[in-house]
């Protein structure tokens, strides 16, 4: 049973940064698709960053681009976002997710069939 886990959220003034982990376990780390998603009070989960675990490609929504950057740790099992010049925009229930058994496009929710149980980013003016 693959589980999925998160840390790293917290509260921080606007232009600060934060780095978001996310440890994998019960499953060989390797060749599936990773992201992290938010969801906005009263709103969908979206879509933030996507990386393939076996190789360089990395996705973003434009909202971030520029901003944060995901990346994995192989040894250490784990999912990374590194969020930096933070907005007030960006306050929001952050969550990893993955693709262990299903495949589909990476900005789409319904593509992964594992979650984490989310961690909290309050950016304050």
């Amino acid at each position: 049973q693959v589980q999925l886990v998160e840390s790293g959220g917290g509260s921080v003034q606007a232009g600060g940064s934060l780095r978001l982990s996310c440890v994998a376990s019960g499953a060989t780390y390797s060749g599936y698709f990773m992201a992290w998603f938010r969801q906005f009070p009263g709103k969908e989960r979206e879509a933030v960053a996507g990386i393939y675990t076996l190789g360089d490609m990395t996705r973003y929504a434009d909202s971030v681009k520029g901003r944060f950057t995901i990346s994995t740790d192989h040894a250490k099992n784990t999912l990374y976002l590194q969020m930096n010049s933070l907005q007030v925009d960006d306050t929001a229930m952050y969550y990893c997710a993955a693709q262990i058994q299903t495949w589909g496009p990476w900005n789409n929710g319904t593509s992964y069939d594992h979650w984490g149980q989310g961690t909290q980013v309050t950016v304050s003016s």
